[in-house]
Order: structure tokens, then C-alpha cells, then sequence
């Protein structure tokens, strides 16, 4: 079995039907889809994604990101994005690995390995990136996944495999991005610290000069910076947050639209109404009822 059919079977062999699976190995999911999924709106974590079988395209702003196979995408910060599944079929399901990146973890190789550049003057760049998956860094993968068929090996040969992965990509093209995901002061981590403080208050009306207090960086260069790295700027991340924890809230926790709306911090129903149908096509009742209707597991982005 070539290396490509290997890392589909291992991932069909643990996902039980269509969606998203935890895993034992500490960041890992799996995911299946058996068909072409709805475009899906998520908060994408800073993560490793690699396609074993099918295709799927990422929209953050105005750039798409189509993948298959052959590529990997690397995430480096919180990004709201929208996802969607293009290529599946029951015959061949879309299949798919999942790593969420460990900063910590990135740190110490990064000090092990003596790859200690400086990036504290490096503009931090787009949030999400592809790259050509290189077989040694699918065979780190594919070792990593075989741990699942021996769950008592996982503790101590779990962490060697996600080193090997992370040591691969930083002596790839996503290097520096790695990097900064690390480095304490980067100009990538004072961003980081602006979404998570987004994060903790998105309920919160909030200004510019608070923000860029928290991050410890002047406004302007806060404002550019956030918008190089997430493709929207502050206030536009946060009705993102806004609008999908109130989707969230109407078609989990069955809240009514005014409700979901004000638990989001909208004072304005209509307002609210207003920027939910520009997100997400169609008013918030009427979208719930259509995700609801729809068959099958939805994989987030």
C-alpha cells in the first residue's frame, strides 16, 4: 500500500460515519464526509491541516484557499473563516488530519534545534497558507496515526511523532510563520493577544486604543497588523465572533432570535437581523430551520 492510500485508510478506519472525531492523540481529529458539504462559518485555531482524500476550499476575506491532497494548509492564528467540503463522494469520502499547533511545544524545538532566527522585525502575514505536503512530513503523520491502533504506545511515542511533525514544517515554507506563532514578543503574538482579548469580550463594546493598549502596539500599527494577519479589521472580527455564537445559540440552545441577538451584546434587533442575513444568506429563523433540514454531519471549518 503507497504511502497516500495508507493515510486514507487510517483515517477511514477511525472515523464512524460522516464528521468531525476526536482522537486519542492529544490535538488530533479526523474528519469524514461522504458528500459536498454546505459552506460552513467557524473559527479556524491555529492548526496543521492535511487532506487525505477529496478536496475542500477556505474563504477568509476576500482570498479562497482551494486544497486537495497535495497540500497542506497551516493556520497561525484564531481566524473566523468559511469552510466548505467540494469534492466527496460515498465511494471516495473526503478524509482529512487535523493537528492543532502547541505554541509551547513549537518553542521548545525551536530552541532544541537552534532554528532561533529573529522574527521580532518580521511583518506577521496572511493568517492561513499552503504548502506542498513533502513525504517525510506524510510518513511523520501516517506514524503518528498508527499509534491509534496501539492506545497504551501513545503517552510516550505520541510526542516524538507530533515533534517529528512540527520539525518538519519548520524547515518548510512555513518557517517564519511558525516561528512567530512562538515567539513570545512577535509582532504575530501581540495580534494574537488583540484576538484573544476580542475573545474573552466580543459581548463588549470596546475601542481601538484599548485594544491596541492590550496588545502593546500603537493603533495604526495595530489596526494594519491585525488586518495583514485576519483580512478584517477589529471591529469586523468581533461581529464575526458576535454573529456566530448567536447562530450558535438559535440552532443549538433553540434561543429566539431577540434573545440570541441581545446575549451577543446587539442592542438593536433589527440591526441584528440586518447583519445576520448579510453573514449567513438568509434571516436567522429561516437559516435555522434550512442547517436543521439538512442531512447528514456538517464539518466546520
Amino acid at each position: 500500500m503507497d504511502r497516500q492510500a495508507e493515510f486514507a485508510a487510517l483515517i477511514e478506519q477511525y472515523t464512524n460515519g460522516d464528521g468531525m472525531l476526536d482522537t486519542a492523540l492529544p490535538r488530533v481529529s479526523l474528519a469524514k464526509l461522504s458528500k459536498p458539504s454546505e459552506p460552513m462559518h467557524g473559527v479556524h485555531q491555529p492548526a496543521l491541516c492535511i487532506i487525505a482524500q477529496g478536496r475542500k476550499q477556505v474563504i477568509l476575506g476576500d482570498s479562497i484557499y482551494f486544497y486537495d491532497a497535495s497540500q497542506y494548509l497551516v493556520a497561525s492564528v484564531d481566524v473566523p473563516v468559511v469552510g466548505q467540503v467540494i469534492e466527496a463522494t460515498p465511494e471516495r469520502p473526503y478524509l482529512s488530519f487535523k493537528l492543532n499547533l502547541d505554541p509551547h511545544l513549537i518553542s521548545e524545538l525551536i530552541l532544541e534545534t537552534g532554528l532561533t532566527d529573529d522574527v521580532e522585525r518580521e511583518a506577521p502575514s496572511t493568517s492561513l497558507s499552503l504548502a506542498t505536503v513533502t513525504p517525510e512530513l506524510l510518513d511523520a503523520v501516517i506514524r503518528m496515526l498508527r499509534l491509534l491502533e496501539s492506545p497504551r504506545d501513545i503517552a510516550v511515542l505520541g510526542p516524538l511523532a507530533e515533534r517529528e511533525i512540527l520539525y518538519r514544517l519548520l524547515n518548510g515554507p512555513d518557517a517564519a510563520r511558525l516561528r512567530q506563532i512562538a515567539q513570545v514578543d512577535s509582532k504575530l503574538q501581540r495580534v494574537t493577544r488583540a484576538i484573544s482579548w476580542i475573545k474573552q469580550h466580543f459581548t463588549e463594546p470596546f475601542s481601538i486604543e484599548l485594544l491596541a493598549s492590550e496588545a502593546r502596539m500603537s493603533t495604526s500599527a495595530l489596526h494594519h497588523h491585525f488586518k495583514q494577519v485576519t483580512a478584517m479589521s477589529p471591529l469586523q472580527y468581533q461581529k464575526q465572533l458576535r454573529l456566530q455564537e448567536a447562530r450558535r445559540l438559535i440552532l443549538i440552545q433553540g434561543s429566539d432570535a431577540a434573545s440570541a441577538g441581545h446575549l451577543v451584546g446587539y442592542e438593536s434587533p433589527s440591526q441584528f437581523s440586518r447583519e445576520y442575513s448579510r453573514l449567513f444568506g438568509a434571516p436567522p429563523l429561516r437559516d435555522a430551520n434550512r442547517l436543521k433540514a439538512l442531512p447528514g454531519a456538517l464539518v466546520p471549518a
